[in-house]
């Protein structure tokens, strides 16, 4: 039988690998800026340098709403925010009556068939914080270059998409559902967490 040693003995002449700690996020959180659900989520808010959905049943559901507060924070710190082929012109007074600063916001206009593209270099630049896209037709591949892409370029990419997609797997770190009835929001996927069993409401700002 072996010798019995102290742990601190160990440790101190370094013979026993501490590891490191675990369940917090290797880097800083980007908060949603809607308190319930960054209660809900594993990391505070959005995952950093990573691709997250948000899946719409239509287009104007308060899916902007659900990222202004974001981007305001991002651009008042004088970060730059860029939206790729947007499917409607965006309304600046609207954006600049939640919080952004305009100067910061770029927009790209694009073709369905160069968006993917003109994202993935965006995001791979590291020449903006945050980079918003409708994708159409994006297959697992496509999404697994915006997600390597946002993880090189150490940025926040977000993607709208149908709720149809929610069928289909996805690469994304998180997939949010927007149920506008409710005025709420279903994670579908967390990645680093087990998602709520209900949706979380839209309701209270920080």
């Amino acid at each position: 039988m072996g010798a019995v040693v102290a742990l601190d003995g160990l440790l101190a002449t370094r013979r026993v690998w501490r590891g490191q700690a675990t369940g917090m996020p290797a880097s800083a959180p980007e908060p949603t800026g809607h308190a319930a659900l960054d209660d809900a989520l594993p990391t505070g808010g959005w995952p950093e340098h990573a691709l997250s959905e948000v899946l719409l049943p239509a287009d104007g559901v308060g899916e902007l709403a659900m990222v202004w507060p974001t981007l305001a924070r991002l651009t008042r710190a004088g970060q730059r925010v860029v939206l790729v082929a947007p499917p409607y012109r965006p309304h600046a007074p609207a954006w600049y009556s939640a919080g952004l600063d305009l100067r910061q916001v770029q927009v790209i206009e694009a073709t369905a068939r160069d968006a993917l593209w003109a994202t993935e270099q965006c995001l791979r630049s590291a020449a903006a914080k945050a980079v918003l896209c409708w994708p159409q037709k994006a297959d697992d591949r496509a999404l697994r270059r915006l997600a390597t892409a946002a993880a090189d370029g150490q940025c926040l990419a977000i993607a709208f998409r149908s709720l149809r997609e929610a069928a289909n797997p996805s690469p994304a770190a998180l997939r949010l559902a927007i149920e506008p009835t409710e005025r709420a929001v279903r994670v579908l996927k967390c990645r680093g967490g087990t998602p709520p069993t209900k949706p979380v409401a839209m309701t209270g700002t920080h």
